[in-house]
């Protein structure tokens, strides 16, 4: 390494040997630059017999070839210093170093590398884009080094000012990292720590950070004691606040408690939102309580306050799991009937436990209550009720809601409509099925081999040649058939079943 290189060279912009210093007091790199000093020693009498195997070296003078390619990398994408600014220095740090594979990491240490410039100061997006930087790689320890340094040093609004309000967004953002790691001691020493910079008081949904974090901890008491704290300080709470406080209730099996914090936020003039009702059914319904949950559902409904496609979900998978699929079912009726209902409710699951259960008909009459009402269901869900109703013997009901669906612009699947044509067939209605086909068709259905193959095979089992015939010659249009030895074999099957010359049960084509 030639120092003297980047004493004379004045074109580059970067001093190298600061820049190695820089990278080489991060963390993550494996070894230091100095060599550690050398160990004093006695050798044992005899001296141990020297290994053959040469053993290379460890340690060296010279940079590491990441070292010069991390400075390189510099050289080529970092502004010149003289001309750096925040918002140059983040869109460097946001398109170039956060997803290179090899220094994405030094993103930090160049951070404050910038804040030692003489021409450079950092602003508050450059301080927030760090914080969340860190905060989403789990940097702890350096983003509470950042949040100390925003703390020591006058607001980048000027220099004179030590209380803004702009720097609560970026304590924000550390607060709730440190919440979601489960970090509370940090979190409650940020909070308080821009509680001190901030000019008023922080904003509720600050606290609530704070409150929630505890909630998710385990530890409802000191949830509690902050919510206490919020009084004291005059915060003044939303529905934010006791939603969490509700939640930790439930999550601590304390119904009571949680319900008695549900008539309070009314007392206070804090009206419910559908959060809170969901927080309470959840909470019942995860802990055996099916009558309480349903009947919160019903106080919402006489407040007037909107149901959810989570509230019906809670609902119906609370009801599925206790096995009473069928109050489940008949809940969803009759909120359908109410008006209730969220027109994005999916009832594909409830479908298919019913027909799982062999309670298709059940299946179909929710399914029909909904419809009539106006709130169609997923293609899933029809198709699943189709094949239970197919598989619990009723082929005309699966024939009939296969029809209206197609009316209703809704085309089936290849595997569930042949199955059901197939179905059909066996049951001497080849007239039924080939109907099907048709309106199929005119919906904008593509049929396949398999469609006309079971048509085919109905038909000869029926005797019907002729509409056999006009079949197998709409395969040979289409292509659909391998050779003229299957085409012969076709024909041949039907002339013969409408002859008579072989038994009816017989017959098997496909």
């Amino acid at each position: 390494w030639d120092f003297s290189i980047s004493l004379t060279n004045r074109v580059m912009r970067w001093n190298k040997q600061n820049l190695i210093n820089l990278v080489s007091k991060s963390n993550h790199l494996p070894a230091p630059l100095n060599p550690p000093a050398p160990e004093i020693y006695r050798l044992p009498h005899p001296p141990p017999q020297l290994p053959k195997v040469s053993i290379p070296p460890t340690l060296t003078l010279t940079p590491s070839p990441r070292h010069s390619n991390f400075v390189n990398f510099l050289e080529n994408n970092l502004p010149h210093h003289q001309t750096l600014s925040p918002q140059s220095l983040i869109g460097f740090l946001r398109s170039k170093l956060r997803h290179h594979p090899l220094f994405a990491h030094y993103d930090f240490a160049v951070f404050n590398w910038a804040a030692t410039l003489d021409t450079f100061r950092h602003d508050h997006e450059s301080f927030l884009w760090m914080s969340r930087s860190l905060a989403a790689t789990h940097r702890f320890d350096d983003l509470y080094r950042l949040l100390s340094f925003v703390a020591a040093n006058p607001c980048p609004c000027s220099s004179g000012i030590f209380s803004c309000p702009h720097l609560e967004p970026i304590f924000r953002s550390a607060v709730d990292a440190y919440c979601r790691a489960g970090k509370m001691d940090y979190a409650l020493l940020v909070f308080d720590t821009m509680k001190r910079l901030i000019d008023g008081k922080p904003n509720v949904g600050f606290y609530n950070t704070v409150m929630n974090g505890y909630v998710k901890s385990g530890d409802m008491d000191k949830a509690l004691r902050f919510y206490k704290r919020m009084g004291k300080e005059r915060a003044k709470p939303d529905v934010c606040t006791f939603n969490i406080l509700i939640n930790g209730y439930c999550r601590s099996s304390k119904f009571d408690m949680a319900l008695d914090l549900f008539r309070e936020m009314k007392k206070k003039g804090c009206e419910p939102n559908v959060v809170s009702f969901n927080t309470l059914i959840r909470g019942f319904l995860g802990k055996g309580k099916i009558e309480e949950g349903v009947k919160m559902a019903y106080e919402m409904v006489e407040l007037g306050c909107r149901f959810s496609e989570a509230t019906c979900e809670i609902l119906v998978d609370g009801l599925c799991r206790e096995g009473r699929v069928d109050d489940a079912s008949g809940l969803v009726i009759d909120l359908s009937r109410k008006k209730v209902l969220p027109p994005g409710f999916d009832c594909g699951g409830l479908v298919e436990k019913l027909c799982g259960e062999n309670k298709a008909d059940r299946g179909m009459e929710m399914v029909e209550e909904l419809w009539k009402n106006g709130q169609t269901p997923c293609l899933i869900a029809c198709t699943t009720l189709v094949e239970g109703l197919r598989k619990s013997g009723s082929r005309e009901k699966a024939s009939g809601f296969m029809e209206k669906m197609m009316n209703e612009g809704m085309l089936p699947d290849s595997v569930t409509f042949n199955l059901l044509l197939r179905d059909l067939c066996d049951s001497d209605r080849s007239i039924d099925a080939n109907r099907l086909r048709i309106l199929a068709s005119r919906k904008g259905f593509e049929h396949d081999e398999t469609t006309y193959y079971v048509l085919v095979s109905g038909f000869t089992k029926e005797g019907r040649r002729k509409e056999g015939e006009v079949l197998v010659n709409e395969m040979l249009d289409n292509d659909m058939l391998p050779d003229i030895f299957t085409y012969n074999r076709l024909m041949d099957g039907l002339s013969r079943a409408a002859a008579g010359n072989f038994p009816k049960k017989q017959v098997r084509l496909l």
